[in-house]
């Protein structure tokens, strides 16, 4: 009974449960969209940018992780749009997209790779 009571006071604040008592939160985390993108800086310089990841990983680790891996430079940057986003030095889109493949923080149908 108090069960039922806490689910009806969470429905009313716009809750957890949907209408067919799913858990929404779990279903929202997987829906999200990984856009990795690739600005031109000058003739020889790009950065590679990572938006849309989700708000719970620990995004100074994957920076920190991304530069041992391909030994470039990276930072976090707060965006009021996209949230946190990952900028890193030169152009790593495909190896990006493989290693959050590989890892689990996203599906392939998850990610968009924009750029050339």
């Amino acid at each position: 009974m108090k069960a039922e009571k806490v689910e009806d006071a969470l429905d009313r604040v716009g809750g957890m449960y949907g209408e067919d008592g799913t858990n929404v939160k779990k279903d929202q985390k997987k829906q999200f969209t990984v856009h990795i993108q690739f600005q031109q800086r000058t003739a020889r310089k790009c950065l590679t940018i990572i938006q849309g990841l989700p708000d719970d990983l620990d995004f100074k680790k994957l920076v920190r992780h991304f530069k041992k891996m391909w030994s470039c430079n990276g930072t976090v940057i707060n965006d009021d749009e996209w949230g946190q986003v990952i900028q890193l030095q030169g152009d790593s889109r495909n190896e990006v997209a493989t290693f959050l493949v590989e890892e689990g923080l996203a599906t392939k149908e998850q990610i968009k790779k924009h750029g050339f």
